[in-house]
């Protein structure tokens, strides 16, 4: 399984991204899905998580109402929404799946990893 990371790039803050997590190769086994990031000198943080069929999702408190994860299962794909993007808000965003059907905050629990997309926001 391969996961690819697109739409991160520069915007202003107060501005929206929507970044894109393309899944392939042996889908069949990939189940939650999840969003975190990395800032330089800071460690990998969670950001979102979705379940399989999309019912369930969790955000971290910095993000919460701000950003939105969702998923499209046909095109195996899961996608997170920001908006009011916050210069806090850069880092590296990397998106994870795994096996379970719910995955949530913890790191070590998801099977697969992006290679990650850079997010910068200008104040």
């Amino acid at each position: 399984v391969q996961l690819q990371a697109s739409g991160g790039g520069l915007v202003q803050a107060g501005g929206s991204l929507r970044l894109s997590c393309a899944a392939s190769g042996r889908t069949f086994g990939l189940r939650g899905m999840g969003w975190f990031r990395q800032a330089p000198g800071k460690e990998r943080e969670f950001v979102a998580a979705i379940s399989w069929s999309g019912g369930s999702t969790n955000y971290a408190d910095s993000v919460k109402g701000r950003f939105t994860i969702s998923r499209d299962n046909a095109a195996n794909a899961g996608y997170l929404q920001m908006n009011s993007l916050k210069p806090v808000d850069a880092a590296v965003y990397y998106c994870a799946a795994g096996k379970r059907l719910w995955i949530d905050r913890i790191p070590d629990e998801y099977d697969y990893w992006g290679q990650g997309t850079q997010v910068t926001v200008s104040s």
